[in-house]
């Protein structure tokens, strides 16, 4: 009973916030627009927008981060920026630019060797490279958030899952970035974003999410600029 309910809320919220859309077009919408227009309907449907391509606690990141209005759309338009530069220069990267924030998304098997939390050497030019934009748009906070499959126990999983969100940070801070700006959190295979019961799912869920949403600093800057 709950489950239909909760079904039948998101549904309602999914009708308001597209017939809302419908008004400008839905398909000219500039991710900068998404960002201003996010509210208590947009925002509880961005997980529906970026659909199954990041984690609850991804997703739940960018919502929590929001200001919306003229200040979301000033922030929008910064990460519009931030996000094409970081698709430019890690091209192996899945960068997902919605709201008012952007998540990397990057297959764990880019990063690490199968069961290991060491990074490669060529994921250390990637994280290298994500530390440079971090360190050029310093108004952010970020997340690193791990995660894994289903094979093994869920004990297990969190570790390796939580290790390897570590490493991700402990590099991007020997690159330049403040550890103060980084939170690691590990999921295990508590969100996975694929079915666990084929190779193809299974290689989708081992991944790291980095999370880049707008800080407090950088929410009064552009609360300021939208007198």
């Amino acid at each position: 009973m709950m489950t239909t309910s909760k079904f039948k809320v998101a549904t309602f919220s999914i009708a308001l916030a597209m017939s809302a859309m419908a008004f400008q077009g839905c398909d000219s919408l500039t991710k900068t627009q998404k960002g201003a227009g996010i509210g208590a309907a947009a925002g509880g449907v961005l997980g529906a927008i970026i659909g199954k391509k990041a984690g609850n606690t991804a997703v739940g990141a960018l919502i929590g981060a929001a200001v919306g209005g003229t200040a979301g759309g000033f922030i929008g338009k910064r990460m519009d920026k931030q996000a094409a530069e970081i698709q430019n220069a890690i091209p192996s990267a899945e960068v997902i630019r919605e709201g008012e924030g952007i998540i990397v998304k990057f297959d764990s098997g880019i990063l690490f060797d199968f069961d290991s939390a060491n990074l490669k050497d060529p994921a250390k030019e990637n994280i290298k490279t994500l530390a440079a934009s971090l360190n050029q748009y310093p108004g952010t906070d970020i997340k690193v958030i791990g995660h894994t499959d289903n094979k093994g126990t869920e004990a297990y999983n969190m570790s390796l899952s939580e290790r390897r969100a570590a490493a991700v940070k402990a590099y991007a801070v020997a690159q330049g970035v403040p550890s103060s700006r980084l939170i690691t959190i590990g999921k295990g295979f508590s969100e996975p974003i694929a079915d666990n019961s084929t190779d193809a799912g299974r290689a989708a869920n081992r991944r790291v999410e980095i999370v880049i949403v707008a800080n407090d600093q950088l929410k009064q800057e552009a609360k300021a600029q939208g007198k």
